[in-house]
């Protein structure tokens, strides 16, 4: 049986059996260690958002996402 694990996007919940390929859906995973000058110093943040809520907040932004076209 192949192995699997599952991911969730911490926005809606919504979750995704990860099997040994890959997951059939797109993640966005974002890391973040907090430093020195901020009030989350030394603890680090770490999230998962499905590509409709990363879609939903993006549009929240005031400068938008630079998008970068990947080379073949």
């Amino acid at each position: 049986m192949p192995e699997k694990h599952m991911i969730r996007c911490n926005a809606c919940g919504k979750e995704q059996a990860v099997l040994k390929h890959g997951a059939q859906e797109e993640f966005l995973k974002i890391q973040k260690t907090w430093g020195y000058f901020s009030e989350k110093d030394g603890e680090t943040h770490r999230f998962s958002l499905c590509e409709v809520c990363y879609d939903r907040i993006r549009k929240q932004f005031v400068l938008p996402v630079e998008i970068l076209e990947c080379e073949p």
